[in-house]
């Protein structure tokens, strides 16, 4: 938990994508998958800077995107 803190403060919101870093998310989530987790939500705004279904172990959900898109959602039902 602290290196993915550290990863997201020191790197991820200064732009800087090191494959180390998403080495390290893999293992994570491999992890997860491991014990079980069908999916992992990626509710950091910066994470999918560099974790998607494309490099992730598991099926990867985007927050921010999600957020958006049921906003727009709503929007056209409102109109």
């Amino acid at each position: 938990r602290d290196e993915i803190n550290r990863i997201i403060v020191e790197e991820l919101t200064y732009g800087v994508f090191k494959p180390e870093a998403v080495a390290y998310f893999q293992g994570v989530m491999q992890r997860m998958k491991d014990a079980g987790c069908d999916a992992v939500v990626l509710g950091c705004t910066e994470i999918p800077l560099i974790m998607n279904d494309a490099n992730s172990p598991l099926p990867t959900l985007d927050s921010t995107r999600l957020l958006a898109r049921a906003a727009l959602a709503n929007a056209h039902l409102r109109h």
